[in-house]
């Protein structure tokens, strides 16, 4: 076979049924670390220079949502085997191409072994390239049958106990269903392999004596991270999977220099990105695009989704979706920020505080019991234990703003839509209702008055 040298096409075998994960989810969209499976998949096959990507999904195609514009989705319409759910990949497939063929339910495959592969196929001239694994027990697996001069002779399947001679049982390397073809030599011997077989289905191992058989050449690359072709079936599989993610996951972050102080007992997504020197502290889940700056504490028991943590931060025992979190912030203890919180420098969001798609001022501090939604407050501001802004009026959503250098007493309530202007003050247990200029005492309180001997009258019955 003449060498490759234009990217593969990566076709990824994804219309399995997943009836063993016993869910109303198609198998594929199940997460991993933050990204479905078959993204995974897809993100190593792009990483590793497909030129082309293409998904053989099932009918309906119940992928598509997690497909970007750059995957081209083919349907194999019967559940027929893998051979036949490449062939319906086949009018993508150029003669003259390299196609590599993945498993969507196989997401610890790297992009470097994806590229290995290809270049095994390519450049040794080989027609087929399986990759393998040797495994201790290999019980389960289709056997590699190689020829005497260490080529592949073919793949014995071990389904029943006539598949594969005693012999053949003994062979310890297993086909992992990852294979590199030349197109020129696939397309003809995907077009003749037959279905005898108990299942009636066309088998893509079934390919490899085809090709063989025109004088081809099949080889294999044998792997030695056996972890990248665990392939989930059910949930306890996805389990296993997800531990072996997130503990990469979490290696790569501390060699990239930050702290995980239990890695076992932390949830880090993906796509979370740690800068050198950060901490993070056990129980702590962070989720989506989180970042967290240089310097920045989180947790323990911390929840972060969607979050940007700037500078010399600390978020300790949390929750917070949706929030920008700016350098020199203190959270929490127990405050939950919500979407469109925006907490600038050197602010503070304290315990049993609650803010929501509104902004703190630099320096500005919310200390302890408190409700801040759909508010505006500047600098160097100080909002008293239990501080409320009521927002909504039964059917409209109106904004606070609270000036500068402010400080209100315990027990304030601000009735939106209200404005406090700059150095104002409020008295403790108001309703603001009106707007406080700058510079005034917000006062909005019935006066004391007591009632002489109430207890004795409500004794008495005179109350």
């Amino acid at each position: 076979m003449r060498p490759v040298s234009a990217p593969p096409v990566v076709v990824i075998l994804a219309a399995g049924q997943g009836t063993r994960m016993r869910s109303r989810v198609p198998k594929l969209l199940h997460t991993v670390c933050g990204r479905s499976m078959i993204g995974w998949v897809l993100s190593a096959a792009r990483a590793a220079g497909a030129g082309r990507i293409v998904v053989v999904d099932a009918p309906g195609e119940p992928l598509r949502e997690a497909l970007a514009d750059d995957v081209l989705s083919v349907v194999q319409e019967q559940p027929r085997g893998t051979a036949d759910a490449l062939r319906a990949a086949a009018p993508h497939i150029d003669a003259d191409a390299s196609v590599v063929v993945l498993n969507g339910d196989v997401p610890l495959i790297s992009p470097d072994t994806i590229a290995a592969l290809a270049g095994v196929q390519r450049d040794s001239g080989a027609a087929a390239t399986i990759l393998t694994a040797v495994l201790d027990d290999p019980t389960g697996y289709g056997r590699v049958v190689r020829a005497a001069d260490g080529s592949v002779e073919k793949v014995v399947e071990t389904k029943r106990p006539e598949d594969a001679t005693a012999e053949e049982l003994q062979i310890h390397e297993i086909n992992s269903g990852i294979y590199a073809f030349s197109g020129s030599a696939l397309l003809p011997a995907l077009a003749r392999v037959g279905n005898n077989n108990a299942q009636g289905e066309y088998y893509l191992p079934d390919v490899l004596p085809l090709i063989r058989s025109q004088g081809h050449i099949v080889t294999a690359l044998v792997l030695e991270d056996q972890d990248e072709t665990l392939g989930v079936n059910d949930r306890v599989q996805l389990s296993a999977v997800r531990a072996i993610a997130q503990r990469r996951i979490n290696e790569r972050l501390m060699r990239d220099g930050a702290t995980i102080v239990d890695p076992a007992a932390t949830v880090i997504d993906v796509e979370v990105t740690l800068a050198p020197d950060s901490v993070i502290h056990p129980g702590s889940c962070l989720h989506g695009a989180t970042s967290v700056g240089e310097g920045s504490v989180i947790g323990p028991h911390t929840t972060l989704i969607d979050v940007s943590v700037g500078i010399d931060s600390s978020v300790i025992h949390s929750y917070a979706t949706g929030a920008q979190i700016g350098d020199g912030v203190k959270v929490g203890p127990f405050a939950y920020l919500r979407p469109g919180a925006v907490l600038r420098e050197g602010s503070k969001a304290g315990t049993f505080v609650e803010i929501k798609n509104s902004e703190i001022g630099a320096r500005s501090k919310v200390p302890h019991l408190s409700y801040i939604g759909d508010a505006s407050v500047g600098e160097d501001t100080n909002l008293g234990a239990s501080t409320i802004t009521a927002n909504y009026d039964g059917r409209t959503k109106h904004r606070t703003t609270i000036g500068a250098r402010v400080r209100t007493s315990v027990d304030t309530t601000f009735v939106a839509p209200v404005t406090v202007g700059d150095d104002a003050y409020t008295g403790a247990g108001s309703v603001i209702t009106k707007d406080v200029p700058e510079g005034a005492l917000g006062i909005a309180r019935e006066r004391q008055r007591n009632i002489e001997n109430y207890t004795a009258r409500v004794r008495d019955g005179d109350g």
